[in-house]
């Protein structure tokens, strides 16, 4: 005879009414049974209790109701993909994003790193000198706990022996994590970073000792990270012994990175792609790049780019994200290194306060990065100087009425001042620069509008409070939305905002809300609040 499962309540009812659905769905650390009313034959939503086979004779019964589904307890820890948590010995799929100049502190990457998350330390823009100090003390603090971090490696075309030297700085100090951003293609800096260490263990497989975390927003950026290096470049870097012979020939095999971040909406380098659009794009390639390689490892994709609101992270794991990488929200917390002043004026942010300004480092070729918009002018300023750039020949060239006004409210000063300490800084960072200024006057003038560019991004982390108006914030969309949703709520307060409750908070509420999706497919009538999670006070532990 047949036999069918039956579920008998125990402290508490079945759900059937939206209100009562959606207290019983954040209990998402609960095994919950999708059941069936007899009478109305609405299917409701319970936990505890206990379950029954039974056949038709037992079936009658009018306190139990009939189970349409189990579903097993879903923690925040199982979002995503775990071979990303085994890999780099984290406790959840979730990294923090490495906003430059140590925007993303030692303090904040030690804060992901307790809470069992993967932060990158803000390298790009930083000496050399203090970059190396900031190391060592992120290697004192975690490095004796064997916790992970990681730490930026930003493309510098102009610089490639910026590049060299900061890949120096990490295989010195054993960074085995870097988040690779702004590249377009391939330089031998960051594959002799990916390459070296590799070895074969006794069972035969392959160990990679550093791991590149590849940030793309274009599939032909996406393709030279997932295939492995060119042989010809491979060569030169074993011809030149920054890499063995052994290192060289297993590299072959593997792709550059096993972790490429699908970088969308974004705050500072960005090409405003939506997410939904791009991830399956590159989801795709790096699909088609296996099957032509035989990579026999796992291969992640991960997603960044607004990500401020636990619907936003459920909706990147939704489309397959091994993991999540966050970015603008963590500038607004405690750990970050910006001024109070600059995360007072991101929390006031709304998701439509951002544009697109020149950036510092690209200028001459037109890159643009996205910053905040309200409470400043600089986005106006930054894409003005860029306008100049476009249309004068060199300083001299621009009418005398407009270089005033640029004296007078961008920069402060003469001119030729600015021209001054550009070369002092230059001479002591790159002298070739100078050299070139002086053959190319059109060069000269972008090297002193890019001191106001430079400058616009120091001064809201030194809270400069005259240049309120020139503070150069980079950020998205998600800090908007960010904003929206902490509102009413114990986040809302900046001094509350520590990045560990944030994180965790993104994390939690993801689950509640992949939760109300499996219960909705399930034909449970889940009210719409359930898919608005609220911010509490949380542990990692």
């Amino acid at each position: 005879m047949s036999c069918s499962l039956y579920w008998r309540p125990g402290e508490s009812e079945a759900a059937f009414d939206g209100p009562a659905i959606g207290r019983e769905l954040a209990r998402v650390r609960g095994e919950q049974i999708v059941v069936c009313h007899r009478q109305h034959r609405s299917y409701g939503l319970g936990s505890g209790g206990e379950t029954f086979l039974l056949n038709g004779e037992g079936a009658g019964r009018i306190d139990l109701y009939p189970v349409i589904a189990t579903l097993p307890p879903l923690y925040p820890e199982w979002l995503g993909d775990r071979s990303f948590q085994e890999t780099h010995g984290v406790r959840f799929a979730y990294a923090g994003g490495e906003m430059a100049r140590g925007i993303a502190s030692v303090e904040l990457v030690c804060a992901l790193a307790r809470t069992g998350m993967l932060g990158f330390f803000g390298a790009a823009g930083l000496p050399l000198d203090r970059l190396d100090a900031e190391l060592s003390r992120l290697r004192a603090a975690l490095d004796p706990a064997g916790l992970a971090w990681g730490s930026n490696l930003i493309h510098s075309p102009g610089l490639p022996e910026l590049e060299e030297r900061t890949v120096d700085l990490y295989l010195r100090h054993g960074v085995r994590r870097v988040s690779a951003s702004a590249f377009m293609a391939l330089s031998p800096a960051v594959v002799r970073y990916a390459c070296t260490g590799l070895r074969r263990e006794a069972a035969g497989g392959v160990i990679r000792t550093n791991h590149v975390f590849a940030k793309v927003s274009r599939p032909e950026v996406a393709r030279h990270f997932l295939s492995p290096p060119p042989a010809a470049l491979l060569e030169q870097l074993r011809r030149d012994g920054l890499i063995s012979d052994d290192e060289a020939a297993l590299a072959a095999s593997l792709p550059v990175a096993e972790d490429v971040t699908v970088e969308a909406d974004s705050g500072g380098h960005t090409d405003n792609r939506p997410l939904t659009a791009l991830f399956p794009t590159l989801a795709a390639l790096r699909d088609e790049l296996v099957a032509a390689h035989g990579y026999t490892r796992p291969i992640r994709v991960g997603a960044a780019g607004g990500l401020g609101t636990p619907e936003a992270v459920a909706a990147a794991y939704a489309l397959g994200a091994s993991y999540v990488m966050v970015g603008s929200v963590h500038q607004c917390t405690r750990e970050s290194a910006l001024s109070e002043e600059a995360k007072r004026m991101l929390a006031e942010a709304g998701i439509a306060d951002v544009a697109m300004t020149a950036a510092a480092d690209m200028f001459e070729a037109g890159v643009k990065v996205q910053v905040l918009k309200r409470g400043t002018l600089m986005s106006v300023r930054g894409n003005q100087l860029y306008q100049l750039y476009r249309r004068h020949s060199s300083l001299e060239d621009i009418p005398a009425k407009e270089r005033q006004d640029l004296e007078r409210t961008l920069f402060r000063a003469p001119l030729d001042e600015i021209w001054r300490q550009t070369q002092e800084f230059f001479r002591a960072r790159d002298p070739s620069e100078v050299d070139r200024a002086a053959a190319d006057p059109k060069h000269r003038m972008a090297l002193v509008f890019r001191w106001y560019l430079g400058n616009s991004s120091r001064w809201p982390m030194r809270g400069d409070a005259d240049r309120r108006a020139d503070y150069q914030i980079w950020c998205g969309p998600a800090m908007g939305a960010f904003n929206a949703w902490v509102k009413g709520s114990f986040l809302e307060p900046l001094e509350n905002r520590t990045v560990d409750q944030v994180a965790l908070n993104l994390m939690e509420g993801a689950a509640v809300i992949t939760r109300a999706h499996q219960l909705r497919s399930f034909g449970v009538p889940v009210p719409a609040e359930a898919f608005r999670y609220r911010p509490i006070p949380l542990r990692a532990a």
